[in-house]
């Protein structure tokens, strides 16, 4: 039968008092050694400073010098000790026998201690143990009136009564530190009880179970979350979620602090979210929010993010080569009825009419060539060529403005891609949709030295000046139609991607609608020299 194991409340009370009763003892032995030591240095030095006094009373260097031959030196002695209620007081003569002493049965014999450092001049301070016992003493040289050394007087205090002084003053001490004590023991007990109620009850493994089980659950899926309290604050982030974001926020942070993009801001304060498709950073990211609550109360929300950064460049090479078999299905159509008109003139015998025609058919050949030998990018020859033919079929002209020269060729096609494409995309349905007939785009390409800078013009209605710079946010549109608002973002994204930027130059003009432009910086290789 296994045996219960120790609630971790208790062994979390217990390992406080063992802790602060360890504290305790090892401070109070510190504390003592060091007083003791410190107190015993002082009576030392005390001891000292009455041999100086001794010393200097030059009736009592005469006798020592004489060997005292009236026996003065016992009765002065004598009385230092007890006015500064020393252990003993003993004056020697130059050769270390004692001409004073508390014990009248040693005098005129040898001290017990060495006294060869004093009698060569110097002042000692040292704890000894001698006849009366173990004392801190203080030792001075003896002088005549010319200064020679004729003995040594020596004053020691009794180690026990210092040590006992010390024990007095550490009673003091123990009792104020176990008053602190009880206050430690209450205030772990009250620790311990909100520790339990704030987990609930739960013991340690159980929480480690949690934790084990919350980490696996957040690594092991392939999207990111990210749950907001009701006060705002990131209380889970897994690394997903930190890579899609760019930024690995701890627990607490506030939400205002992420730097998230305002599409993910309004989702977090509308509160609800279904498959939102939103731009953050260079990641085309699919989100989703859910409120949390709980008996009526907020708990906050979940953010799920899924990449579709990849699907949405291949969504656009897709609409790329569906835009290139439009213009090819486009040519095919237009070319089968050249023929068949040419056939009909040529079989009604209309010679002059069909020579006309010729001709008209071969100056548009010319006009189109001329606008190639404006681009030396075959790419960029393709893209306006399929974007005329897919103009001319929304009954939109486009044309690729005189100004414009290509000399070199593309070297980031994905991003001009998009750029180009959006953008142009843009202009022929504002063209479409816009008052002026008829309708028309003007685009101009030009290259200067590896940066490739693009301007757009269309005779649409143009946009207004309080939303120039939110139609790059993804998710505002000036259509209200369901999925729109990403490709300016989209574009935008790209051209930043190459250190550049889309903008809008004019909203609305004489005679024109919206002007966009776009720099792409290093868009295009590096011209030969």
């Amino acid at each position: 039968m296994s045996r219960r194991p120790i609630p971790f409340a208790w062994q979390v009370l217990g390992l406080q008092v063992g802790l602060l009763v360890v504290v305790f003892g090892l401070g109070c032995g510190l504390i003592g050694w060091l007083f003791d030591q410190k107190l015993t240095e002082q009576y030392g030095v005390r001891a000292l400073a009455v041999a100086h006094t001794l010393a200097t009373d030059p009736a009592v260097a005469a006798a020592a010098a004489a060997e005292d031959p009236h026996g003065i030196l016992p009765a002065r002695a004598e009385k230092v000790q007890v006015a500064s209620g020393a252990l003993f007081v003993v004056i020697t003569d130059r050769h270390g026998l004692r001409l004073a002493h508390p014990t009248r049965e040693l005098l005129h014999e040898t001290v017990s201690t060495d006294p060869t450092a004093v009698l060569n001049g110097h002042d000692t301070i040292n704890v000894e143990r001698g006849t009366l016992g173990l004392s801190a003493r203080g030792k001075t040289p003896l002088r005549d009136a010319n200064g020679a050394i004729v003995g040594e007087v020596s004053v020691g205090y009794k180690v026990s009564d210092i040590r006992a002084y010390v024990w007095q003053q550490l009673g003091l001490a123990a009792l104020v530190a176990g008053c602190a004590l009880l206050l430690g023991i209450a205030g772990s007990a009250l620790l311990s009880r909100r520790l339990k109620r704030l987990t609930l009850g739960l013991e340690p493994r159980e929480l480690g179970e949690l934790v084990q089980e919350r980490e696996a659950v957040l690594r092991g899926i392939s999207e990111g979350v990210l749950a907001v309290d009701a006060a705002g604050l990131v209380s889970v982030c897994n690394s997903e979620a930190a890579r899609l974001l760019g930024a690995d926020p701890p627990p607490g942070t506030p939400v205002s602090e992420l730097g998230l993009p305002p599409g993910l801001h309004s989702i977090l304060e509308r509160g609800e979210a279904h498959n939102v498709i939103t731009v953050a950073g260079e990641r085309v990211l699919v989100v989703n929010y859910r409120a949390v609550r709980r008996d009526g109360r907020d708990l906050g929300g979940v953010l799920t993010l899924r990449d579709r950064t990849d699907l949405e460049n291949i969504t656009r090479e897709l609409e790329s080569v569906r835009t290139l078999s439009n213009a090819l299905r486009a040519s095919r159509h237009e070319f089968a009825n050249r023929l068949h008109v040419l056939s009909g003139l040529l079989q009604n015998d209309h010679r002059d009419e069909a020579l006309e025609y010729l001709h008209a058919v071969a100056g548009g050949q010319v006009a189109a060539a001329g606008a190639a030998e404006q681009l030396d990018d075959p790419y960029l020859q393709a893209f306006v060529a399929a974007k005329t033919a897919e103009a001319a079929e929304r009954d939109v002209r486009l044309t690729l403005a005189d100004t414009s020269w290509v000399g070199t060729r593309v070297s980031a096609p994905v991003e001009v891609t998009t750029v180009l494409g959006i953008l142009v995309d843009n202009a022929l349905e504002a063209a479409r949709q816009g008052a002026r007939r008829p309708a028309w785009v003007e685009l101009a390409l030009l290259s200067d030295a590896d940066a490739l800078h693009v301007s757009v013009a269309d005779s649409g209605d143009g946009v207004g000046d309080g939303v120039r710079e939110e139609i790059f946010t993804a998710g505002v549109s000036t259509r209200d139609e369901p999925g729109r608002g990403l490709g300016l973002a989209l574009a935008r994204q790209a051209a930043r991607k190459l250190g550049g930027d889309v903008r809008v130059t004019a909203g609305r003009g004489d005679g024109h609608g919206a002007v966009f432009e776009a720099s792409l910086p290093h868009a295009l290789a590096p011209v030969a020299l």
